[in-house]
């Protein structure tokens, strides 16, 4: 049996377009840049905007306490060429008995929609989450009005369990969320090597 699993340690995952690292203080402008994106906001069904005058420290103080968080990990999404935040990535709601974790990410805006950031990065964690960290499932929600995000889920092998229907009253309509899933067999099925979570 392996260890329990934890997200205590921080790693750097590096890809070819993009690296995952633990988020840090510096990284606060990007993620107020993100909280004030319009469609990142709709995509992600967040109503409230980040206030001015005061949201640049929160984000620098949120992103200051991950590393201590021992029962979610935050990494930030970062392009290799530019070394410039495009958004983070994070696992989380660990539930080291039953080996299972949400995941959840957002990229900053437009600016990094559409190059393939999302989908290396989503390889990336997941990689980390089956393969070091002893993850038996990781599961996420998708809103119906973000088919691009459900394709690149299912691309890298979540599959759809169900729907919550009408979970979301988004600007005078109700939005179903999808719940999808990935479990260890499924992750070794699609990249076609063993992980070590059993």
């Amino acid at each position: 049996m392996p260890p329990t699993p934890s997200f205590a340690v921080k790693p750097t995952l590096v890809g070819q377009r993009v690296l995952l690292r633990p988020v840090a203080a510096d990284d606060a402008v990007g993620l107020v840049e993100m909280l004030n994106d319009p469609e990142v906001r709709r995509l992600t069904g967040t109503r409230r905007q980040a206030r001015p005058g005061t949201e640049l420290e929160r984000a620098e103080q949120w992103y200051s306490s991950r590393s201590a968080d021992e029962n979610r990990l935050d990494l930030a999404i970062v392009e290799r060429h530019t070394n410039s935040y495009v958004g983070e990535t994070v696992l989380n709601e660990l539930d080291a008995d039953n080996r299972s974790c949400s995941f959840r990410i957002a990229l900053v805006g437009p600016r990094a929609f559409g190059r393939g950031y999302g989908t290396e990065a989503t390889r990336l964690i997941l990689s980390h989450a089956f393969g070091t960290v002893g993850m038996h499932r990781v599961a996420l929600e998708v809103f119906a009005f973000n088919p691009r995000a459900r394709h690149v889920y299912e691309q890298v092998g979540f599959v759809h369990e169900g729907t919550k229907r009408q979970a979301l009253h988004w600007q005078g309509d109700w939005i179903d969320a999808h719940i999808m899933a990935v479990l260890a067999e499924d992750w070794s099925a699609h990249c076609g090597y063993p992980t070590s979570g059993k």
